[in-house]
């Protein structure tokens, strides 16, 4: 099995929940986050072809994790491609909205304010997953 990895400097806390899907072309699928949304890729665990496991770092924090679709025997995790849905904080949406467009995503709602203040876009990859950006950081604590 080989490993690619990056070597970004850790300057916010390590995740300690990993929202995780897979996909049908998992190495297409991370090129398109990478460059899309602007997802920085971590790791990837590949062998003959097939990612197993790949870690995408959002540069504000947090991350995901994925891998390709595959069938084997007894795993129970087995996830659906295309069924994921997450929100993403940024502080600055427009500039991710701006990237996502260039870089050719399926824009499902543009750029716009909410009730609660925040600002926001959706979009979908090209596996179908959903992915909301926003301002909102969530209820504080």
């Amino acid at each position: 099995m080989t490993e690619t990895a990056a070597s970004p400097a850790q300057t916010t806390p390590t995740p300690q929940v990993w929202p995780t899907l897979r996909a049908r072309d998992a190495r297409a699928l991370i090129d398109f986050l990478v460059a899309a949304f602007g997802f920085e890729e971590v790791v990837a665990y590949e062998d003959g072809g097939v990612i197993h496991h790949a870690e995408l770092s959002w540069p504000e924090g947090g991350g995901i994790m994925m891998g390709q679709a595959r069938e084997e025997a007894g795993n129970p995790w087995t996830l659906t491609p295309g069924t994921f849905g997450g929100y993403v904080v940024t502080s600055d949406p427009d500039a991710v909205h701006d990237r996502a467009v260039a870089a050719g995503a399926e824009i499902l709602q543009g750029l716009h304010e909410t009730d609660y203040g925040s600002r926001d876009f959706a979009a979908r990859d090209p596996e179908g997953n959903l992915w909301s950006f926003g301002t909102y950081p969530g209820h504080a604590r």
